[in-house]
């Protein structure tokens, strides 16, 4: 590996990265200012408060500081590593961020995991048995979940296999009533498994489709024609020359759809009532609490774009076959 190139490489990205930061919080920012929501009513509901009382929220929440003013205040906080106090939760930012990340990045992992790994085999077996049946029936069902909108499918989960069936909790992540240090592993793993099938549906289409046209198009190689005429038959030869060569490719669209995948766990977890960093992103959407939703929103811009970087090192360095492919055609 060129560790020069690399030098150089992983210093575009820190600077692109530095200015994609800068310009989402921008973005963010302005778009919460240009919300009619009310911060103040929405955070006492219907409930009815004297004059003094409204005033004092209002100036807890910064409602008439100019929305300049709070940026400049809010950035400045930022570079001292200070993201604010959450106006919901009445806690820093970082304890929120902290608590509900580590949920969400259990339950994205589990996913991305399972809807690469069932994504992958569904490829391999429809690119073995190219214009069969049962490459056949892969694509309609690869088909049907692309077409298919992810909170369709939760609910759909949600009605079948808890409402109806009773397998899964209907919601939340550990069980109501029961105190954290009881909590079982179990537990934790029964309310996660329902969140985790329906969001891995999310990337296993993608993942399919994308391996059985690599596969096929290795399997029509060259060099594969020449090791069958050696002799080479069977899942002997997709093993030596197909999954090889389909692997990295596959696991470089993978991390590419960390964006999809964040996504689809914001949506996945208000179905499923899900503590995460979703669930708590529509909550400080809804009650304008900008210090949560910016620490949100960064946190969001890092994800996605270190899958986005793990794929371009793949792509760049591990792999330059992708690379060479792409010219070639």
């Amino acid at each position: 590996m060129n560790y020069k190139k690399l030098s150089i490489f992983m210093g575009k990205k820190t600077l692109k990265l530095v200015f994609l930061l800068i310009v989402v919080c921008m973005a963010s920012f302005w778009i919460v200012e240009q919300s009619p929501i009310d911060p103040v009513r929405a955070y006492i509901g219907e409930m009815s408060i004297q004059p003094e009382q409204k005033a004092k929220l209002e100036e807890y929440w910064g409602v008439n500081t100019p929305a300049h003013e709070k940026f400049l205040n809010w950035a400045e906080n930022l570079l001292k590593g200070d993201l604010g106090t959450s106006l919901i939760y009445r806690m820093p930012v970082t304890e929120v961020v902290k608590e509900r990340f580590a949920a969400s990045l259990i339950l994205m992992a589990s996913s991305w995991l399972l809807s690469g790994v069932l994504g992958f085999a569904l490829g391999i077996l429809a690119g073995m048995k190219n214009g069969t049946l049962i490459d056949k029936a892969i694509k309609v069902y690869c088909y049907i979940l692309l077409a298919a909108p992810t909170f369709w499918l939760a609910l759909i989960f949600l009605l079948i296999f808890a409402v109806n069936l009773g397998w899964f909790p209907v919601g939340l992540s550990v069980p109501i009533g029961v105190a954290s240090e009881d909590v079982t592993f179990f537990d934790r793993i029964h309310h996660l498994i329902l969140p985790t099938v329906t969001l891995s549906l999310l990337g296993v289409a993608s993942i399919a489709m994308f391996t059985r046209e690599k596969l096929i198009e290795v399997m029509e190689s060259d060099y594969v024609l020449f090791a069958k005429a050696r002799g080479e038959t069977g899942f002997d030869l997709i093993k030596r020359h197909g999954i090889r060569n389909v692997a990295l490719p596959a696991i470089t669209l993978q991390f590419l759809g960390f964006s999809e995948l964040f996504g689809g766990a914001v949506l996945v977890e208000q179905v499923f009532s899900y503590p995460g960093i979703g669930q708590a992103a529509v909550a400080a959407g809804l009650r304008s609490d900008v210090p949560l939703l910016l620490a949100i929103v960064i946190i969001s811009a890092l994800f996605v774009y270190s899958g986005n970087l793990i794929a371009d090192i793949i792509y760049e360095f591990v792999d330059p076959r992708i690379r060479q492919q792409e010219r070639r055609t």
